[in-house]
């Protein structure tokens, strides 16, 4: 049987699934290393029987080891034609899927610096994959291609414009979820085909979309993934002011702001306790509210601001760990925000149900599936060749 493997790799888990290579993608098994670097685990989901085995995945690298051990009497029923990567950073090139190749590769690590909790791990994925399964072609797929349609205005900074020209502006992430989430809601909502949309990906990393006539017209990622709203362990937004600061006052190093911003702040720095939402959730601590706080503060006021961009708003959707999961934080978030026509029932938010608002903006929960858009590209190559 011809089949598809699937790798998202990322900083603290590793998604993969298995999918039949026809040209609807078929799904045969999926799961994750979870806690890479931690209390390891691989989840994985045959049919519905869910197991979870203890690994040792102290990085990525180990973490995909783990999934090829754990998966080898899968690979030996199958024939991997094709195995499709989750690339974060497409820079200004990579606009659609694309086959990875020594020269591709090479232009994708280039990007690194604007992405390094995740470009190393991504690339890390496809040198394994290569290794593995040597006779299958390896595609990328890429989170900044979703947002390349953007109006200038959402995509430049104010600073002379031949920075822009070489490439520094904003390019948003985590599009493979909202591509995938906005043709689910133009599949299951046809009604809203041409209204005004919020996406929030929210999870241990988190942004917002603002999509009109299902095309992004903003994000509150930009140059890097670390704008916007704060995330497990990545800051969110910050005066640059803070930057030069941290280097000119506090005679920090750039590889250590770097490693603060990205790995030491976010809800882990606020809190002092962990950037894993459940934990903080469930912690009776002063300084875990306080995080929490914080995280519904900017969440609002990130919707207000797209808010703006979009003229108006007709519906607004969570998906991701946290917006698919926590009802508290959905509840929390759209609270007070009646005057923009959201509002959620208490109920069916407590029920995880798929619509959830009771006003004039439909509020809708959308579990995300960015490994079958990354399939359905690889397919797509597949039989382009």
């Amino acid at each position: 049987m011809k089949a598809v493997l699937t790798l998202n790799a990322g900083s603290s888990t590793l998604k993969f699934s298995l999918y039949r290579a026809l040209k609807e993608p078929k799904l045969i098994l999926f799961g994750m290393v979870d806690n890479i670097a931690g209390a390891a685990e691989l989840i994985l989901n045959r049919g519905g029987k869910k197991t979870n085995t203890p690994v040792q995945a102290a990085t990525p690298q180990s973490a995909l080891d783990a999934v090829l051990s754990g998966l080898s009497s899968d690979f030996a029923k199958l024939d991997i034609v094709a195995v499709g990567h989750r690339i974060v950073h497409g820079g200004t090139r990579f606009g659609a899927p694309e086959i990875l190749t020594p020269e591709t590769m090479e232009a994708l690590g280039d990007l690194t610096p604007l992405a390094p909790l995740h470009q190393p791990f991504n690339l890390a994925g496809v040198r394994v994959a290569q290794i593995a399964f040597p006779s299958a072609i390896q595609i990328g797929c890429f989170d900044t291609a979703f947002h390349r349609e953007h109006p200038w205005v959402n995509d430049t900074f104010a600073l002379p414009r031949e920075f822009y020209d070489q490439g520094i502006r904003r390019y948003g992430f985590h599009g493979l979820s909202y591509e995938f989430v906005t043709e689910e809601l133009m599949r299951r909502y046809p009604d809203l085909k041409d209204k005004r949309i919020i996406i929030a990906h929210l999870g241990n990393g988190a942004s917002m979309c603002a999509i009109k006539n299902g095309k992004s017209r903003a994000s509150s990622m930009g140059f890097s993934a670390l704008d916007g709203l704060p995330m497990g362990t990545r800051c969110g937004q910050i005066d640059p002011g803070v930057i030069l600061h941290l280097i000119e006052q506090r005679g920090m190093t750039p590889q250590e702001v770097t490693h603060l911003l990205y790995h030491q702040s976010g809800m882990k720095g606020l809190s002092g306790i962990s950037g894993d939402m459940r934990k903080l959730l469930a912690s009776d601590a002063s300084a875990a509210k306080e995080a929490l706080d914080y995280y519904v503060f900017r969440a609002r006021r990130e919707i207000g601001a797209l808010t703006a961009v979009l003229e108006g708003l007709d519906a607004f959707v969570f998906c991701g760990g946290v917006g698919e999961n926590s009802a508290v934080l959905r509840q929390r978030i759209t609270s007070g925000l009646g005057y923009l026509g959201l509002f959620v029932d208490p109920i069916r938010n407590a029920r995880n149900s798929s619509q959830i608002g009771t006003g004039p903006v439909q509020v809708l929960t959308i579990p995300t599936d960015e490994e079958y858009v990354i399939a359905r590209a690889a397919v797509q190559s597949l039989n382009s060749l």
